[in-house]
């Protein structure tokens, strides 16, 4: 199992700010999130960034152990 962080939308859509999840693709990640959360949290998912340990995660393997963060378009001013 891994930790993964859901910020702002992603947590919202969601309904929590957290989850352990057994993944170890990047892919496989995004399918289990998409089960456990449903259509409106795809959606949300499609526009998020994957970081694993505070690095960028696109596609492939996630490295072992990591904390998967989930974070949405952010708007700075």
């Amino acid at each position: 199992m891994r930790e993964v962080r859901l910020f702002a939308a992603a947590a919202d859509a969601a309904g929590t700010e957290s989850v352990a999840l057994a993944a170890a693709t990047v892919e496989e990640l995004r399918a289990r999130l998409v089960e456990k959360f449903g259509d409106e949290f795809s959606r949300v998912l499609a526009q998020c960034s994957l970081l694993a340990d505070g690095a960028k995660v696109a596609s492939g393997p996630l490295p072992q152990g990591a904390t998967v963060d989930v974070l949405p378009p952010f708007a700075g001013g």
